[in-house]
């Protein structure tokens, strides 16, 4: 309902804008570049599509050997610990710890088909645990924030759309950075709305491993700017092929059928990536009309004069900022959003590579609300929507800076 309301809204936006350049300043060149506009951007979606479709096909092939070479099973077994101490209301046998950790496992690993079912499962299993069924329970909230603040390990669909440029797993390292700190920072603000104790033996254990490899990783980019570019694609590549490679292993050493398995998951993502096209699409036209009525120049113009005002001279991520808007409202609205960005600036500019690290910084914090509370029938998700944000808000932050540091 409210995608349904920003996209009628912003046709409406474009059209009274280029109505008011016709009457006012007698520009009758907005109307042709409109309509140029609209069937511009629905060739540039079929374009991206076809980028897509063979990414998609390869990276879900890789994720369906993980998944029946037992890689959610692995991930979930080395978070258990932690997650016990994160939701110390549910019972330590609860069936609802599996769901929300294999729910974890999946969006870190990129399968999102696999991710919404699991978290579906979860959120209804903890609502049987829930003293008050038409009010959020403290471990559905923590389970709502984790999930939407969106740490991704592989950011399957970002490549998808990158495969056209010359290095397409090279935001890989800053969209680690960036949703590790925005699941951090909504991870410590639920902690402290719930009194529990982030300084725990287990959780600090957890939690100071990695912040000491990212805080290690930014410090030497920091000092050797230089070469952050290389570390991104160095670092993350070796990242990449462990991954994979450990994937191929597990699945030889369970006697999977590595290559029927590969295709089994090409299959999915083809048809992910057929599905995904109407969606692109739509978006991908709305953003091309504000774009060619001046609307969003407008507003991206307004926004950098009021950032230059106060001293800050690197503006590249105020073109990025449709992405940021977009993200907590709709996956596929973001996506659109993100094409738009590299369509217009390039594949590898400074806005392109702030706008992909922003797609990945986090999830759809209103959508996922929307879902999971609403399959439960819960009214009152008291601070989920509060907390889910302000992680979203911190992964944009950490995206636009990241993202400077590694390619500025």
């Amino acid at each position: 309902m409210v995608l349904n309301r920003i996209w009628i809204g912003m046709f409406f936006i474009a059209m009274l804008v280029a109505l008011s350049k016709l009457i006012f300043w007698q520009d009758w060149h907005v109307i042709k570049e409109m309509i140029d506009a609209l069937s511009d951007s629905a060739k540039t979606g079929f374009e991206v599509s076809l980028y897509l479709t063979g990414a998609m096909c390869f990276w879900l092939g890789v994720m369906k050997i993980g998944e029946k070479g037992g890689a959610l099973k692995v991930v979930t077994r080395l978070v258990t610990p932690l997650f016990s101490k994160l939701f110390p209301e549910v019972p330590r046998n609860h069936p609802s710890l599996g769901s929300m950790m294999m729910n974890f496992s999946a969006n870190m690993l990129g399968l999102d088909n696999a991710a919404t079912p699991l978290g579906l499962k979860a959120m209804g299993e903890l609502q049987e645990i829930n003293p008050e069924k038409d009010k959020a329970s403290n471990a559905q909230i923590m389970f709502l924030v984790l999930n939407t603040s969106g740490l991704t390990i592989i950011p399957v669909s970002i490549f998808a759309l990158r495969a056209n440029a010359d290095s397409p797993t090279e935001i890989f390292l800053p969209i680690l950075v960036s949703t590790y700190l925005a699941t951090l920072a909504g991870l410590v603000f639920v902690c402290i709305r719930q009194k529990i104790n982030l300084f725990q033996k287990t959780v600090l254990l957890y939690l100071g491993t990695l912040s000491t490899f990212i805080a290690v990783l930014l410090f030497y980019v920091v000092y050797n700017p230089e070469h952050g570019e290389a570390v991104s694609v160095i670092v993350g590549g070796v990242l990449m092929f462990g991954i994979i490679g450990s994937f191929i292993g597990m699945a030889m050493r369970q006697k999977v059928n590595v290559y029927e398995s590969f295709i089994d998951g090409a299959k999915e993502g083809f048809n992910v990536a057929i599905s995904v096209i109407p969606y692109l699409i739509a978006m991908l036209v709305a953003i091309a009309l504000l774009r060619a009525s001046g609307s969003l120049e407008a507003a991206t113009d307004a926004i950098r004069w009021a950032v230059l005002s106060i001293g800050i001279t690197m503006t590249e991520w105020v073109d990025a900022l449709p992405v940021a808007f977009m993200k907590p409202l709709s996956g596929s609205g973001a996506r659109g959003a993100f094409v738009e960005v590299m369509d217009t600036f390039g594949t590898g500019s400074m806005q392109e590579r702030i706008a992909a690290a922003m797609q990945g910084s986090t999830e759809t914090t209103l959508y996922v609300v929307a879902v999971y509370f609403g399959a439960v029938k819960i009214k009152n998700t008291r601070y989920a929507v509060t907390a889910g944000l302000f992680a979203d808000l911190i992964g944009i932050i950490a995206a636009i800076i990241v993202s400077y540091i590694f390619f500025g």
